[in-house]
């Protein structure tokens, strides 16, 4: 992928990191993934005893997943995971709506025929993660295929903004995405912003990823 580095999944362990990367990872795709589901208490000691990481690399991850908001300390009671918060979720919609469009408008303009190549194996891929109903998958090839439409319009800070937003949306992402209709719903929304990408039609991108983003509103507000 051009520019930037590529997202590494959520839990993947590629040569080089550091313990205390490995444990965020780690507890950040058990969290995204609702294995420590929203209000659970995490102990230092038990989570360093499961991933076999010494307490401090744990302390430090779960001090950079606070900064994250996916994580609070409550006095005396010790680190929780975060409720989950619908205004919150909302809010982020929000930003998505303003900057993705835009996003998408840029990257339909300066998108290599490679760029294109990897988004459209990205959205294959999906197609065989939607038969399989593999969550976890779906969940990291969404956020890939949202990445890659950002490196795409070849502005890194709009990029990293993107990247954040979806970042803070992958619980609630695994959270509303639990039925096949909506799978397959968002894999066709997909469909029509890279086609679009292909065209390069600007216009009918933004559009299509308007109507994604709204989409994805709605379906939320009916879950959450």
């Amino acid at each position: 992928m051009a520019g930037r580095a590529v997202l590494p999944k959520a839990g993947e362990r590629p040569d080089g990191l550091s313990l205390r990367d490995r444990a965020y990872l780690e507890i950040k795709r058990r969290i995204n993934c609702l294995e420590f589901r929203p209000g659970d208490y995490l102990n230092e000691a038990r989570i360093s005893r499961v991933l076999r990481i010494g307490r401090t690399p744990v302390h430090q991850a779960l001090d950079r997943l606070m900064l994250e908001g996916l994580v609070q300390v409550i006095p005396r009671k010790g680190v929780v995971v975060q409720p989950i918060s619908l205004e919150q979720v909302l809010h982020i919609l929000e930003m998505r709506l303003v900057n993705e469009p835009y996003c998408v408008g840029l990257a339909t303009e300066r998108a290599t025929p490679q760029d294109i190549e990897r988004m459209r194996a990205t959205l294959n891929a999906s197609a065989q993660s939607i038969r399989t109903r593999n969550r976890e998958e779906l969940m990291n090839l969404d956020r890939a295929f949202h990445h890659q439409i950002s490196l795409s319009a070849r502005n890194p800070v709009l990029s990293d903004l993107i990247t954040m937003l979806h970042e803070r949306s992958l619980r609630f992402w695994f959270i509303s995405l639990n039925d096949d209709l909506q799978l397959r719903r968002i894999h066709q929304e997909h469909r029509d912003v890279m086609d679009a990408i292909e065209r390069r039609d600007s216009s009918g991108a933004v559009a299509a990823m308007r109507v994604h983003i709204e989409s994805s509103r709605q379906h939320i507000m009916r879950t959450i």
